[in-house]
């Protein structure tokens, strides 16, 4: 380390080249911007770091050794060095059979574990023959309505053998019980099942909207997830506390860290009320970030958040056990970020932020597709994104060692800078009484909104660039010759599957699952074997909504 004379020669220095060397320069020439700043404008970028921009690190207690507190070099002692991260990518096609083609597909080209999404309907707990799903079914993702549907997305992949990864939210309970069910008629014991369902309710209030009940039943749903998985399925994932979403909607590096790490104290908080022990079901909580394209942000981003949730789970709820503490997290590269113009330039784009997840350390990442600003993704784009992966973790050399970017002066101090914001972020929360309360009056939906304007003016005036789309534009733009598209017909398929799954099961099996279902509900005990017996009865994803909407009603905002 410098110590104090060596810093003020430092300063000196740094004061003697900026009035002789760089300020003469700027006078004469100027420089591209009159500010540099991170992606969203959160922190500005000065032009030159050195050791008195670190001075106060201290590497014990503000870095550690990686699978050591703070963890803020990696929750893992070998990182990528012992195994590579979990390549994910994100898959879910219009019907069930398309989406088995699909996982297969990509498990025979080399992804090592699966990642489901679903159409809108089923997020939203409507089956596809519903009023409600009319023109939607499978369009952003595959069409569950019942354990017939998950049997056959599964149909020849062994879950013991591979992890799945489910965006799904309001109705998880509900996919979380099929999962399970169609482990138990494969035979693997619950304990080897391996996976994450997002289950992230505060977070659809937030930028999603695919929310169904109002917060505090939401509330107990998740805690009751928390609680029966710590018991049946302990190697399972039982949220997957999203900021990627969060970022999506338009917030900066900061307002992601603190607003999701908010969101998982209210998580934590809930389930210590209901009379859990932190140490059972927080080693179950996962994480999922987005990565932009500004690369030194938002590794700095993944490690500032890990140091913070480290400290949070201590300090505040006396997390004692390490795996309670350790931030562990998925990644996906941002969607937001992808352009319909000159769609290959999106290769690139995914490029370097899944290059900033790796040298931020994450578990597992998801590539999107070229295509995905405009349809679905073809295989042929999935495969793009997927070699992605394989090039950087096999040919890159960014996986060789562990947190390669330690000891910058700049990434050291960008860190720091982000974990300020975010923690006066989190003081206000605080102050606000909480990530629900603020919430449910909207403050930070606004905060948000706020920012999203502020960028989307920039791109508008030209003082933000992207590529293709307000500089360096080409005349006639070439469009995806070869998209993904759910016909009608596929549409009509899938209710003339559901109808045919209510002739034929034992309906007096599923009214009596039903019915139990709802005096759970009704009174305190724990929803989720009620779930799993109603869906091995083949009660539909709809039903078993209803019988809860029944019970808890439904959010509507402002209301």
């Amino acid at each position: 380390m410098f110590d104090e004379d060596d810093l003020d020669a430092i300063r000196e220095s740094e004061e003697r080249w900026t009035e002789e060397t760089y300020g003469p320069t700027v006078e004469r020439f100027g420089e591209r911007k009159e500010t540099f700043t991170t992606d969203t404008g959160g922190q500005e970028v000065e032009p030159l770091y050195t050791p008195a921009d670190v001075a106060d690190l201290d590497y014990g207690e503000d870095l550690g050794n990686p699978a050591e507190e703070p963890y803020t070099r990696g929750v893992y002692s070998t990182m990528y060095r012992g195994r590579l991260w979990t390549m994910r990518q994100y898959a879910g096609m219009g019907t069930a059979t398309e989406t088995n083609e699909r996982f297969h597909y990509l498990l025979d080209e080399g992804q090592t574990g699966l990642s489901m999404a679903f159409d809108l309907p089923t997020q939203m707990g409507y089956d596809s023959d519903a009023t409600m799903a009319e023109g939607e079914v499978g369009k952003s993702g595959v069409a569950i309505d019942s354990l017939d549907d998950f049997e056959t997305v599964f149909e020849g992949i062994p879950l013991d053998e591979v992890s799945t990864s489910m965006t799904i939210n309001a109705p998880a309970s509900v996919l979380l019980a099929m999962y399970i069910a169609v482990g138990d008629r494969q035979g693997v014991p619950r304990e080897e099942l391996r996976g994450t369902i997002q289950n992230d309710i505060l977070k659809e209030y937030i930028a999603r909207n695919t929310y169904i009940f109002p917060p505090e039943p939401s509330m107990r749903l998740i805690t009751d997830i928390f609680e029966f998985c710590a018991a049946e399925t302990p190697n399972f994932n039982t949220i997957s506390i999203s900021g990627y979403h969060i970022r999506e909607a338009g917030s900066t590096a900061a307002q992601e860290i603190a607003f999701t790490l908010g969101d998982g104290i209210e998580y934590v908080e809930a389930a210590i009320e209901a009379g859990q022990d932190v140490d059972e079901f927080a080693p179950q909580l996962s994480f999922f970030f987005n990565a932009h394209n500004n690369i030194l942000e938002e590794a700095a981003k993944f490690r500032a958040a890990r140091r913070m949730w480290a400290s949070i789970m201590e300090e505040r709820f006396g997390a004692e056990q390490p795996g309670s503490k350790q931030l562990k997290f998925h990644t996906q590269t941002g969607g937001s970020t992808l352009t319909a113009q000159q769609i290959e330039n999106n290769v690139v784009r995914v490029a370097y932020q899944a290059l900033a997840a790796v040298l931020g350390g994450t578990q597992s990442l998801h590539t999107n597709g070229k295509d995905e600003a405009l349809s679905l993704p073809t295989e042929q784009s999935v495969r793009t994104a997927l070699r992605t992966q394989q090039i950087l973790a096999h040919e890159s050399g960014a996986a060789d060692t562990i947190d390669p970017l330690a000891g910058s002066y700049y990434v050291e101090s960008l860190t720091d800078e982000l974990e300020a914001e975010a923690r006066e972020i989190l003081d206000e929360v605080a102050e606000r009484g909480g990530m629900r309360e603020a919430v449910e009056s909207g403050w930070v939906q606004r905060q948000i909104q706020d920012t999203a304007f502020d960028r989307q003016q920039e791109i508008e005036t030209g003082e933000r660039i992207i590529v293709g789309v307000n500089e360096f534009q080409v005349e006639d733009d070439e469009k995806a010759e070869d998209i993904e598209e759910v016909s009608e017909a596929d549409a009509r398929r899938q209710r003339e599957s559901v109808a045919q799954v209510r002739e034929e099961r034992d309906e007096p099996a599923v009214d009596a699952a039903l019915d139990d279902l709802h005096a759970a509900c009704e009174g305190g005990e724990n929803v989720m074997p009620h779930i799993v017996r109603a869906v091995k009865a083949y009660a539909t994803v709809g039903e078993i909504c209803d019988t809860m909407r029944d019970s808890f009603g439904e959010y509507r905002t402002g209301v």
